[in-house]
């Protein structure tokens, strides 16, 4: 029986990890949480808000050579739930991502952004 989710991954190109805790950080207001040592060589970050954690993992280049092939998430999504979503709404832009608000989810408003590396993030709230 599964009983919750642990942590949602998405992918992020190599050398990223400075953009991506600018972001989660000092945006989002997530806390950054360090990486088990074992994990740690292969780059990334993880980041943490209550019980909520999101891993962002390096796509290295494939073995053999060539180059890292990332691509973002453009449909899949982690929807992450807030609280005061107009002013959430209000830091991102403040911050220069893109809001685009989408009323298509009955008893809630949300929109959705991207964060640096373009994976599209869904910010929720429950409709008053």
């Amino acid at each position: 029986m599964i009983t919750a989710v642990d942590h949602v991954q998405l992918a992020a190109p190599p050398g990223s990890e400075d953009r991506l805790r600018a972001y989660y950080v000092d945006v989002l207001g997530m806390t950054e949480i360090p990486k088990p040592h074992a994990l740690a060589a292969r780059g990334g970050c993880w980041f943490q808000a209550g019980v909520v954690q999101l891993h962002l993992g390096i796509e290295a280049a494939p073995a053999g050579g060539g180059k890292c092939h990332c691509r973002p998430a453009k449909k899949a999504h982690p929807g992450l739930r807030v609280e005061g979503i107009d002013t959430y709404a209000a830091r991102l832009e403040a911050h220069g991502a893109a809001v685009t608000w989408d009323d298509n989810l009955p008893g809630y408003r949300r929109f959705y952004s991207e964060d640096p590396v373009g994976n599209r993030l869904e910010f929720l709230e429950p409709g008053r």
